[in-house]
């Protein structure tokens, strides 16, 4: 059995002792379960939306990134048809039969999920075939950080890597997990995770462009302007929530439609403008001009980061921020109105953020439940951290930074 380099830990994790200790203990546990000690290491990580909430799905654009949350797994061909994924701290192991594909029902967990990227590969022509694997996760479930993405890419790498001699490019990545969500769990998912945790380090996505321009990649983390990304867990995931979640894209198409087009893209803000008596959904016209406007302040952080201008690049989070909070309407769900945990930890924030007069913060992620990201100076953090935990808990606070490596193999 080889295991990963040290210089390659060093690489992704800035570190190389306590990501070794994980990738051994992913090693001990394939053995045990499948009897053997060949096996190959991947990873692929979480992902931060720094702006562009609730864009990709509309041909709009984000300003997005990789985090240092990752999942990893050992793998190997089974040398059948059978693929089989354990997950550390999940009972129920994944076992999808290539030959009886047709059989695996949908909407039933991570066994969907898998089945629908297969059959996504298939019919795009790539190849798969059985193996086995052994999985485990930093990302934060259901949270905001995009666990299920994580999740796909890593997938993904694995099916690249083993039948396909890395001819797989992120944007067949990304396709494939979202096939995925899409018909087999009926979540109306754009690209955006997916991209982001393929691809590694920050990213502006245009998703009005074709595949070979619409990812540029682009020199900035955080650190290098002396901040720091906290994500801050609520302590209720959106796993739920699917149709709150999936209402989002379905009312701006729906504002789409009644201006003669599929997706907002197609169509500018002032043509939106003039439809508005025809629309018949009050929700979905903010929503398609959250949609323009976030667009409009993509473009100013994409600005800002190329020049390092932090205060442009935090005035563009603080904005979407507040549109997602007021037009796109995505801090709570109408399930239960007086469940707004992500509205109560945004509150909170600002009056910690109002005292030190520095830092940002917005929802993250698709929204309805699950987290928050506050971006402050990096001496700010530490007070920071021990007050938010007082109310969310400090294991559900996570101070992190912006990594380059996307999803892939470790050598």
């Amino acid at each position: 059995m080889k295991m990963p380099g040290t210089a390659t830990l060093e690489k992704i994790y800035g570190e190389s002792r306590e990501s070794m200790k994980r990738y051994e203990s992913l090693a001990e546990h394939f053995k045990e379960l499948y009897g053997s000690d060949e096996m190959e290491f991947f990873t692929s990580p979480g992902r931060t939306e720094i702006v562009g909430n609730h864009t990709d799905h509309n041909g709009g654009r984000i300003l997005a990134a990789s985090i240092n949350m990752d999942t990893i797994g050992a793998a190997y061909p089974s040398g059948n048809d059978v693929i089989t994924i354990v997950s550390e701290g999940y009972k129920n192991k994944v076992i999808i039969d290539l030959k009886n594909l047709e059989a695996v029902p949908k909407n039933k967990g991570t066994l969907s999920l898998v089945a629908g990227m297969v059959a996504a590969a298939r019919q795009w022509g790539f190849a798969v075939s059985g193996f086995n694997a052994y999985v485990s996760t930093q990302v934060i479930s259901a949270a905001g950080v995009s666990s299920s993405a994580s999740f796909e890419m890593l997938i993904c790498s694995m099916i690249n890597y083993f039948f396909n001699d890395n001819k797989l490019r992120n944007i067949d990545y990304a396709r494939m997990g979202q096939y995925a969500e899409n018909h087999y769990w009926d979540k109306g998912s754009g690209l955006m995770d997916q991209m982001a945790c393929a691809s590694g380090g920050t990213i502006l996505l245009d998703f009005s462009k074709n595949d070979d321009e619409l990812c540029r990649h682009v020199d900035f983390s955080f650190a290098q302007i002396g901040y720091d990304l906290v994500i801050v867990n609520t302590g209720k995931g959106h796993a739920d929530l699917s149709e709150e979640y999936s209402s989002v894209p379905n009312e701006m198409k729906e504002a789409a439609a009644v201006m003669g087009v599929k997706l907002l893209c197609e169509k500018d803000i002032q043509e939106l403008l003039k439809n508005v008596s025809k629309i018949d959904n009050d929700r979905a016209i903010l929503r398609a001009l959250h949609f323009y406007k976030e667009n409009e302040r993509v473009d100013k952080a994409y600005e800002a980061a190329l020049k390092n201008d932090t205060e442009s690049l935090l005035t563009a989070i603080t904005e979407s921020g507040r549109s997602s909070w007021e037009w796109l309407q995505n801090c709570y769900t109408t399930q239960d109105i007086k469940d707004q945990k992500i509205s109560l930890a945004l509150a909170l924030t600002q009056l910690f953020l109002e005292r030190t007069g520095r830092g940002v913060c917005r929802i993250h992620g698709g929204g309805f439940a699950g987290v928050i990201a506050c971006v402050l100076p990096k001496d700010e953090t530490p007070d920071y951290v021990d007050y938010i935990s007082e109310y969310f808990g400090r294991e559900n606070v996570y101070p992190m930074n912006i990594r380059l490596f996307g999803a892939g193999h470790v050598e």
